[in-house]
Protein backbone atom coordinates (compact mmCIF):
# COMPACT_ATOMS: atom_id res chain seq x y z
CA UNK A 1 0.00 0.00 0.00
CA UNK A 2 2.77 2.46 0.89
CA UNK A 3 4.53 1.77 -2.43
CA UNK A 4 1.27 2.41 -4.28
CA UNK A 5 0.79 5.73 -2.48
CA UNK A 6 4.36 6.73 -3.34
CA UNK A 7 3.78 5.98 -7.03
CA UNK A 8 0.53 7.94 -7.06
CA UNK A 9 2.17 10.93 -5.38
CA UNK A 10 5.04 10.85 -7.86
CA UNK A 11 2.66 10.85 -10.82
CA UNK A 12 0.44 13.54 -9.32
CA UNK A 13 3.25 15.95 -8.49
CA UNK A 14 5.41 15.71 -11.56
CA UNK A 15 3.38 18.47 -13.20
CA UNK A 16 4.06 20.79 -10.29
CA UNK A 17 7.81 20.22 -10.15
CA UNK A 18 7.65 18.06 -7.02
CA UNK A 19 9.03 14.56 -6.82
CA UNK A 20 9.48 11.89 -4.21
CA UNK A 21 13.20 11.72 -4.97
CA UNK A 22 13.67 15.47 -4.54
CA UNK A 23 15.11 16.81 -1.31
CA UNK A 24 13.35 19.30 0.99
CA UNK A 25 15.04 22.34 -0.52
CA UNK A 26 14.19 21.32 -4.07
CA UNK A 27 10.60 20.81 -2.90
CA UNK A 28 10.49 24.25 -1.28
CA UNK A 29 11.78 26.01 -4.39
CA UNK A 30 9.23 24.22 -6.59
CA UNK A 31 6.42 24.81 -4.09
CA UNK A 32 7.04 28.54 -3.85
CA UNK A 33 7.55 28.88 -7.59
CA UNK A 34 4.18 27.24 -8.21
CA UNK A 35 2.38 29.95 -6.20
CA UNK A 36 4.45 32.95 -7.26
CA UNK A 37 3.95 31.95 -10.90
CA UNK A 38 0.25 31.33 -10.55
CA UNK A 39 -0.40 34.50 -8.54
CA UNK A 40 2.24 36.66 -10.19
CA UNK A 41 0.72 39.93 -8.89
CA UNK A 42 1.29 38.84 -5.29
CA UNK A 43 4.75 39.53 -3.82
CA UNK A 44 6.30 36.46 -2.21
CA UNK A 45 6.38 37.97 1.27
CA UNK A 46 2.64 38.80 1.10
CA UNK A 47 1.56 35.15 1.00
CA UNK A 48 1.63 35.22 4.79
CA UNK A 49 -1.78 36.90 4.56
CA UNK A 50 -3.58 33.85 3.18
CA UNK A 51 -6.60 34.52 0.99
CA UNK A 52 -6.14 38.25 1.55
CA UNK A 53 -2.92 38.11 -0.46
CA UNK A 54 -4.82 37.25 -3.65
CA UNK A 55 -8.34 38.66 -3.16
CA UNK A 56 -8.52 42.46 -2.99
CA UNK A 57 -12.16 42.83 -1.80
CA UNK A 58 -11.61 40.36 1.04
CA UNK A 59 -8.38 42.13 1.95
CA UNK A 60 -10.17 45.46 2.36
CA UNK A 61 -12.65 43.91 4.80
CA UNK A 62 -9.86 42.10 6.65
CA UNK A 63 -7.77 45.27 7.04
CA UNK A 64 -10.76 47.00 8.61
CA UNK A 65 -11.18 44.09 11.03
CA UNK A 66 -7.49 44.22 11.93
CA UNK A 67 -7.88 47.83 13.11
CA UNK A 68 -9.70 46.36 16.12
CA UNK A 69 -8.59 42.71 16.13
CA UNK A 70 -11.11 40.26 17.56
CA UNK A 71 -8.21 38.33 19.13
CA UNK A 72 -7.02 41.16 21.41
CA UNK A 73 -8.79 39.67 24.42
CA UNK A 74 -7.24 36.27 23.68
CA UNK A 75 -3.77 37.84 23.63
CA UNK A 76 -4.45 39.48 26.98
CA UNK A 77 -5.66 36.18 28.40
CA UNK A 78 -2.60 34.46 26.97
CA UNK A 79 -0.32 36.97 28.66
CA UNK A 80 -1.98 36.34 32.01
CA UNK A 81 -1.60 32.60 31.54
CA UNK A 82 2.04 32.96 30.54
CA UNK A 83 2.95 35.25 33.44
CA UNK A 84 1.09 33.32 36.15
CA UNK A 85 3.59 31.10 38.01
CA UNK A 86 2.96 27.39 38.46
CA UNK A 87 2.21 26.08 41.94
CA UNK A 88 5.91 25.25 42.41
CA UNK A 89 6.98 28.80 41.55
CA UNK A 90 8.33 28.01 38.09
CA UNK A 91 6.85 29.39 34.88
CA UNK A 92 6.76 28.76 31.13
CA UNK A 93 9.94 30.82 30.85
CA UNK A 94 11.67 28.15 32.94
CA UNK A 95 11.22 25.66 30.10
CA UNK A 96 12.02 27.84 27.11
CA UNK A 97 15.46 28.07 25.61
CA UNK A 98 17.28 30.98 27.28
CA UNK A 99 14.01 31.74 29.09
CA UNK A 100 12.85 33.96 26.24
CA UNK A 101 9.22 34.68 25.47
CA UNK A 102 10.12 35.27 21.82
CA UNK A 103 10.17 31.58 20.93
CA UNK A 104 7.31 30.99 18.46
CA UNK A 105 9.58 31.17 15.43
CA UNK A 106 11.77 28.36 16.81
CA UNK A 107 8.98 25.84 16.14
CA UNK A 108 8.35 23.35 14.70
CA UNK A 109 11.69 21.59 14.78
CA UNK A 110 12.97 18.07 14.68
CA UNK A 111 14.45 16.93 17.99
CA UNK A 112 17.32 14.62 17.09
CA UNK A 113 17.47 13.10 20.57
CA UNK A 114 13.77 12.32 20.79
CA UNK A 115 13.54 11.49 17.09
CA UNK A 116 10.32 13.42 16.57
CA UNK A 117 8.92 16.80 15.54
CA UNK A 118 8.18 19.21 18.37
CA UNK A 119 5.67 22.05 18.10
CA UNK A 120 5.09 25.08 20.31
CA UNK A 121 1.82 23.79 21.73
CA UNK A 122 3.37 20.43 22.56
CA UNK A 123 6.28 22.18 24.28
CA UNK A 124 3.92 24.33 26.35
CA UNK A 125 2.01 21.31 27.62
CA UNK A 126 5.19 19.35 28.30
CA UNK A 127 6.39 22.34 30.31
CA UNK A 128 3.23 22.22 32.38
CA UNK A 129 3.52 18.50 32.99
CA UNK A 130 7.19 18.75 33.98
CA UNK A 131 6.08 21.23 36.64
CA UNK A 132 3.28 19.00 37.95
CA UNK A 133 0.51 20.95 36.21
CA UNK A 134 -2.36 19.40 34.27
CA UNK A 135 -1.94 19.63 30.48
CA UNK A 136 -4.25 21.95 28.58
CA UNK A 137 -6.65 20.63 25.96
CA UNK A 138 -5.21 21.02 22.48
CA UNK A 139 -6.90 22.87 19.65
CA UNK A 140 -8.60 25.80 21.32
CA UNK A 141 -9.05 27.63 24.59
CA UNK A 142 -6.10 28.36 26.87
CA UNK A 143 -3.50 26.61 24.69
CA UNK A 144 -4.52 28.76 21.70
CA UNK A 145 -4.44 31.91 23.82
CA UNK A 146 -0.95 31.11 25.10
CA UNK A 147 0.21 30.38 21.59
CA UNK A 148 -1.37 33.61 20.31
CA UNK A 149 0.43 35.69 22.92
CA UNK A 150 3.75 34.07 22.06
CA UNK A 151 3.09 34.34 18.32
CA UNK A 152 2.66 38.08 18.70
CA UNK A 153 6.17 38.35 20.16
CA UNK A 154 7.63 36.63 17.08
CA UNK A 155 5.86 38.72 14.46
CA UNK A 156 8.28 39.59 11.70
CA UNK A 157 10.72 36.80 12.56
CA UNK A 158 11.69 34.70 9.54
CA UNK A 159 10.42 31.17 9.11
CA UNK A 160 13.50 28.96 9.05
CA UNK A 161 12.60 25.31 9.62
CA UNK A 162 15.60 22.99 9.37
CA UNK A 163 15.45 19.38 8.20
CA UNK A 164 18.62 17.72 9.52
CA UNK A 165 20.34 15.35 7.13
CA UNK A 166 19.46 12.22 9.04
CA UNK A 167 16.98 9.41 8.41
CA UNK A 168 14.52 10.28 11.18
CA UNK A 169 14.16 13.94 10.20
CA UNK A 170 13.84 13.15 6.52
CA UNK A 171 11.26 10.47 7.29
CA UNK A 172 9.18 12.95 9.32
CA UNK A 173 9.39 15.48 6.50
CA UNK A 174 8.42 12.91 3.87
CA UNK A 175 5.54 11.71 6.03
CA UNK A 176 4.17 15.24 6.23
CA UNK A 177 4.67 15.71 2.49
CA UNK A 178 2.92 12.43 1.69
CA UNK A 179 -0.03 13.35 3.87
CA UNK A 180 -0.32 16.76 2.24
CA UNK A 181 -0.53 15.42 -1.30
CA UNK A 182 -2.49 12.20 -0.65
CA UNK A 183 -6.20 12.11 -1.41
CA UNK A 184 -8.52 11.01 1.37
CA UNK A 185 -12.07 10.91 2.59
CA UNK A 186 -15.34 10.32 0.78
CA UNK A 187 -14.69 13.43 -1.33
CA UNK A 188 -11.26 12.06 -2.34
CA UNK A 189 -9.48 15.39 -1.82
CA UNK A 190 -5.91 16.12 -0.78
CA UNK A 191 -4.78 19.26 1.02
CA UNK A 192 -3.20 20.37 -2.25
CA UNK A 193 -6.43 19.86 -4.19
CA UNK A 194 -8.03 22.70 -2.23
CA UNK A 195 -5.08 24.94 -1.45
CA UNK A 196 -2.94 24.26 -4.52
CA UNK A 197 -4.69 23.40 -7.76
CA UNK A 198 -7.96 25.03 -6.60
CA UNK A 199 -6.45 27.98 -4.72
CA UNK A 200 -8.28 31.19 -5.62
CA UNK A 201 -11.41 29.34 -6.72
CA UNK A 202 -14.75 29.63 -5.00
CA UNK A 203 -16.36 27.10 -2.71
CA UNK A 204 -19.83 28.48 -2.23
CA UNK A 205 -19.26 32.10 -1.13
CA UNK A 206 -15.65 31.61 -0.03
CA UNK A 207 -12.41 31.58 -2.00
CA UNK A 208 -9.79 28.95 -1.25
CA UNK A 209 -6.52 30.31 0.07
CA UNK A 210 -3.07 29.37 -1.30
CA UNK A 211 -1.07 26.98 0.89
CA UNK A 212 2.11 29.04 0.75
CA UNK A 213 2.36 30.92 4.05
CA UNK A 214 -0.47 29.01 5.74
CA UNK A 215 1.37 28.25 9.02
CA UNK A 216 2.66 31.81 9.39
CA UNK A 217 -0.47 33.38 10.86
CA UNK A 218 -1.61 30.73 13.34
CA UNK A 219 -3.19 30.54 15.79
CA UNK A 220 -6.13 32.40 14.29
CA UNK A 221 -9.41 33.85 15.42
CA UNK A 222 -12.05 32.48 13.05
CA UNK A 223 -15.46 34.07 12.87
CA UNK A 224 -16.83 30.57 12.19
CA UNK A 225 -15.35 29.36 15.48
CA UNK A 226 -16.11 32.47 17.49
CA UNK A 227 -12.67 32.18 19.07
CA UNK A 228 -9.03 31.22 18.69
CA UNK A 229 -7.84 27.95 17.25
CA UNK A 230 -4.50 26.34 16.55
CA UNK A 231 -3.12 25.11 13.23
CA UNK A 232 -3.92 21.53 14.23
CA UNK A 233 -7.53 22.43 14.91
CA UNK A 234 -7.66 23.66 11.31
CA UNK A 235 -5.99 20.48 10.05
CA UNK A 236 -8.60 18.40 11.84
CA UNK A 237 -11.44 20.52 10.49
CA UNK A 238 -10.16 20.27 6.92
CA UNK A 239 -9.94 16.49 7.14
CA UNK A 240 -13.46 16.25 8.45
CA UNK A 241 -14.77 18.59 5.73
CA UNK A 242 -13.64 16.12 3.07
CA UNK A 243 -15.27 13.39 5.18
CA UNK A 244 -12.02 11.82 6.24
CA UNK A 245 -10.74 10.86 9.66
CA UNK A 246 -9.74 13.86 11.71
CA UNK A 247 -6.67 12.99 13.77
CA UNK A 248 -6.16 14.42 17.24
CA UNK A 249 -4.32 17.74 17.51
CA UNK A 250 -0.61 17.13 18.23
CA UNK A 251 -0.77 13.62 16.82
CA UNK A 252 2.42 12.57 15.05
CA UNK A 253 0.76 12.86 11.64
CA UNK A 254 -0.26 16.49 12.24
CA UNK A 255 3.11 17.44 13.72
CA UNK A 256 4.81 16.02 10.63
CA UNK A 257 2.32 17.86 8.42
CA UNK A 258 3.09 21.12 10.23
CA UNK A 259 6.82 20.40 9.80
CA UNK A 260 6.50 19.94 6.04
CA UNK A 261 4.12 22.83 5.45
CA UNK A 262 6.11 25.29 7.54
CA UNK A 263 9.31 24.30 5.76
CA UNK A 264 7.58 25.12 2.47
CA UNK A 265 7.17 28.70 3.78
CA UNK A 266 10.83 29.17 4.74
CA UNK A 267 11.97 32.69 3.98
CA UNK A 268 8.59 34.25 4.75
CA UNK A 269 7.80 35.78 8.14
CA UNK A 270 5.64 34.76 11.07
CA UNK A 271 2.75 37.22 11.51
CA UNK A 272 0.34 35.52 13.90
CA UNK A 273 -2.06 35.63 15.48
CA UNK A 274 -4.47 36.35 12.67
CA UNK A 275 -8.15 36.83 11.95
CA UNK A 276 -9.97 34.73 9.38
CA UNK A 277 -13.57 34.06 8.38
Amino acid sequence: MKQLITVLITIGLMGYGFGVVAGPEEDRIAFQKYYTSRFSDTPLDDFINGIYSIDAPSREQWEEIEEFPPYEIDIEEGQVLYETPFANGNSYATCLEDGTLKARHQYPYYDTQRQEVLTLELALNECRQSNDEEPLKYGKGAIAQLSAYMALQSRGEPINVVVPDEPGALAAYENGKEFYFSKRGQLNFSCFDCHGSSAGMNVRADRLSPALGHPSHFPVYRSKWGGMGTLHRRFKGCNEQVRAKGFKPQSVVYRNLEYFLTYMSNGLAFNGPGARK
